[in-house]
């Protein structure tokens, strides 16, 4: 008894599975095509080689996503000088549709 249940389940996991690994991509959703998602990856790593060569900015403390040329930016910096240069940054870069700058500076508590 105890092994046709665990036969069951092990069955069971391994046909949900593949619905739990392909639900959050942007490609198998139909929101953006192969060819758009290896741009917005291109787009992001050339935003965040930027941020990284920037004085002002922290490239380590900057996330940055891209879908279909719109940049969202966010995590936490230091002044609102870093903010404002990251969301400049994002900007000059070509193939840049629109940016998001949802980075945090600290309220100074």
């Amino acid at each position: 008894m105890k092994r046709k249940l665990a036969y069951i389940l092990l069955a069971t996991a391994f046909s949900i599975a593949p619905l739990a690994f392909t639900t959050g991509c942007a490609v198998t959703q139909g929101r953006e095509s192969a060819g758009a998602y290896a741009k917005d990856k291109e787009l992001a790593a050339k935003i965040k080689t930027a941020l990284y060569s920037d004085p002002t900015v922290k490239g380590t403390q900057v996330e940055v996503q891209a879908l279909n040329g719109e940049v969202q930016l966010s995590g936490f910096v230091d002044s609102q000088q870093a903010k404002d240069r990251a969301g400049e940054i994002a900007n000059e870069t070509a193939g840049v549709i629109a940016v998001h700058n949802n980075l945090l500076v600290p309220t100074g508590r």
